[in-house]
């Protein structure tokens, strides 16, 4: 199927008329393409966490330095923040699937790099070719669900994928734990990577049967210029903001960081001028102007950069602060996961005409959640009784937020723009983790004092109040999303 015969089948039936009964066999296959594009996302995902608590294993099986041990963790991020842009544009100009499926090769060869890695150098690499993987695969989800799925379903496909995002998290710091601790055959950490490998080798197999195939028929460029300088502007952003702590802020991290505005602007006056001279920018200013896309990007960028900096601190303080392995402090989080899958899964229960003002509300719950957890912390110990229900309160208020966020800001996005969208959406989503986590989390380690149990809740009550503050931000900008979803009709030829 070409992704011109797609984009109609994406447009919604006129009004007055009846909708036609779905294939059963087209349900099955978009099921079946659904599973590979999730399973995927979580691969990713839980690649971002799990080798967090792998370090102290890898530094003393490797004999790493403090310095290579962070490149081993951020050069991941560093690469797939930096080039989930770039990515979007590339399945847009070779096709969704091809794309899709070569960044999924990609990371599944990295991993079984990674996890036979003899040395750090060589993990480092394996590393940073991990995240060209995940930021080639990931943002083409976005526009398969964009042209594959309409109405209830493309809610459903969407509230789905920001579940696994909420859970992904979660589950790797869980499963790292489990796997390093398992000390699987002697192999102590590379487990932590290697079960990367037969999983991406059936999704690959099954994306080759289930994907659909076709390039776009009139293919985008690549837009050189614009790739250069936005590349450029997130990593003087992005470097700084990963590895700033660890190496104390060096002076070239402070000027890095400041050069990151005027690079920015930098790469707005050549997108203007790609589009003046006709050319395709990396990101069309029309597909900005899209009504919701904006403020849903916004709202979502607070809502993750809390979610994503509550983790890092409360796992942290849990850690440090109480001396908690590693295992423990991931399933004290077992309760906001389940209230995330919970509030993905429900929130298309609300009538449409509600879900403005449901996306702003739950933004304040899940800030009340954040505030009541900071308070009942604060006393130090384990908190009480009433911990395992704020976090679900968090959890509940973060599906209802981010699902419907994403089914919001892309309702009038046109399917010939789906791609741009989605590289919008998600790099602003996985900036928000690496600003949240960088921001919030040198916020509680510069206020725990060395990891001393009364400094380390101190710490988490302060981070807690300013994750508040974040979520509040959050439902100012939901405020600012169209009253009225209207699903973008497709440009028939």
């Amino acid at each position: 199927m070409s992704e011109t015969t797609q984009n109609r089948a994406v447009a919604p039936p006129s009004r007055g008329s009846a909708s036609p009964a779905p294939d059963p066999a087209v349900k099955r296959r978009n099921n079946g393409m659904l599973v590979v594009m999730l399973g995927a996302v979580f691969m990713a995902l839980l690649d971002s966490t799990i080798v967090n608590v792998a370090t102290p294993t890898i530094r003393t099986d490797l004999g790493t330095t403090g310095s290579a041990l962070q490149l081993i963790v951020s050069g991941y991020t560093i690469a797939y923040a930096t080039l989930l842009v770039t990515g979007a544009r590339l399945g847009a100009r070779n096709g969704f699937r091809t794309m899709f499926l070569f960044g999924l090769v990609t990371f599944t060869v990295a991993s079984l790099a990674c996890g036979l890695a003899p040395g750090s150098a060589t993990l480092i690499g394996a590393r940073v070719v991990q995240g060209v993987g995940a930021a080639t695969m990931m943002p083409q989800i976005y526009s398969l669900i964009q042209l594959n799925f309409e109405g209830a379903a493309r809610a459903r496909a969407l509230s789905l994928y920001a579940a696994v995002i909420g859970l992904g998290v979660v589950v790797g710091q869980v499963a790292g734990g489990l796997l390093v601790s398992a000390d699987l055959f002697g192999t102590g950490w590379r487990p932590v990577f290697l079960i990367n490998v037969p999983v991406g080798v059936v999704l690959v197999i099954a994306g080759l049967r289930l994907l659909p195939q076709g390039k776009p028929a009139k293919p985008k460029g690549l837009d050189i210029p614009g790739l250069i300088t936005l590349t450029a502007a997130l990593l003087l952003l992005v470097v700084p903001l990963v590895m700033g702590h660890e190496q104390n802020w060096p002076l070239w991290m402070k000027i890095s960081l400041v050069a990151s505005v005027p690079a920015l602007v930098v790469f707005v006056l050549v997108e203007r001028a790609v589009a003046r001279r006709g050319g395709a920018p990396l990101v069309p200013g029309r597909v900005l102007k899209t009504p919701g896309l904006v403020p849903g990007a916004s709202a979502n960028f607070f809502a993750m950069a809390g979610y994503a900096g509550f983790l890092f601190a409360f796992s942290q303080h849990m850690q440090s602060g109480l001396g908690e392995s590693a295992t423990r402090t991931g399933l004290t989080f077992a309760p906001l996961a389940i209230g995330v899958a919970t509030g993905s899964l429900t929130w298309q229960k609300v009538p449409e005409r509600l879900h403005r003002p449901m996306i702003a509300t739950a933004c304040v719950i899940a800030a009340v959640g954040y505030a009541a957890i900071g308070f009942d912390m604060r006393p130090g110990g384990h908190g009480g009784i009433a911990l395992p229900a704020l976090q679900l309160v968090v959890g509940i208020g973060m599906g209802y937020i981010t699902s419907p966020l994403l089914t919001v800001a892309l309702a009038q996005v046109k399917p010939a723009d789906a791609a741009d969208a989605s590289g919008v959406m998600t790099t602003a989503a996985q900036i928000a983790q690496v600003l949240g986590v960088a921001a919030y989390g040198s916020v509680y380690l510069g206020a725990a004092d060395g990891g001393a149990a009364d400094s380390s809740a101190h710490a988490i009550f302060v981070t807690a109040l300013l994750v508040t503050v974040g979520a509040l931000l959050s439902a100012l900008a939901a405020l600012r999303l169209p009253r009225k979803q209207q699903t973008a009709r497709a440009h028939r030829p």
